[in-house]
């Protein structure tokens, strides 16, 4: 598919033929929710889990007789009344470590950018250059290229730091690297930017 370069200006800048391996399958919900749910599972951190009685290095010898004390009948120095005993029902461990076919995630990924190319939402820029890397030379521009409330842009291999000090302080606009493009975010923002060197970047790496 073809889809016209723009300036940051919002003059054209020529066409860019786009690869329909990559930007043009269609996109499937079941996918791009098995994708999502791996990507946010991933971050989840593995849950502590307490010591409960029979984790607890305390003497298992019983405490006095059964009756005839004027106590109450204890076990051993593990019961959770007493201090330094085990946690009466404590919290388990839970260790968030799911997998997903690179396959399947690649799939996902060539998916979300289809549906950001067929739904019009998808942007190509020439470049990233914003003049001195001032916010207020970036506001006017934005506006002439129809980013929308949250817009994403993805660069080559390395982030454009003028652009990335201009937008900085601009809510709704989120910079990325081609290598750190996944589907949550890109799904996430309503407008999706790609440079020409991101497109490239993407095409390599999802059609090898």
């Amino acid at each position: 598919m073809k889809i016209q370069v723009k300036n940051l200006d919002a003059s054209a800048n020529g066409d860019l033929e786009l690869s329909d391996a990559v930007f043009d399958i269609e996109p499937r919900a079941d996918i791009l929710h098995r994708v999502v749910t791996w990507q946010l599972e991933k971050r989840r951190g593995t849950a502590r889990g307490t010591r409960e009685r029979a984790d607890v290095a305390r003497s298992g010898k019983k405490l006095g007789n059964q009756k005839g004390g004027g106590t109450a009948r204890h076990g051993d120095r593990r019961a959770p009344v007493f201090v330094g005993g085990g946690k009466a029902h404590g919290a388990r461990v839970r260790d968030f470590n799911p997998s997903l076919n690179k396959k399947v995630r690649a799939l996902g990924l060539r998916m979300a950018l289809s549906s950001k190319a067929r739904d019009g939402s998808l942007i190509v820029v020439d470049g990233l250059d914003v003049a001195e890397g001032k916010t207020k030379a970036l506001v006017g521009q934005l506006g002439a290229l129809g980013f929308g409330t949250k817009t994403l842009v993805i660069d080559g291999e390395a982030l454009n730091l003028s652009f990335a000090h201009a937008s900085a302080n601009l809510k709704g606009i989120n910079l990325l690297p081609a290598i750190g493009a996944n589907v949550y975010d890109i799904l996430k923002h309503d407008t999706l930017v790609l440079t020409r060197a991101a497109v490239e970047k993407l095409e390599a790496r999802l059609n090898g």
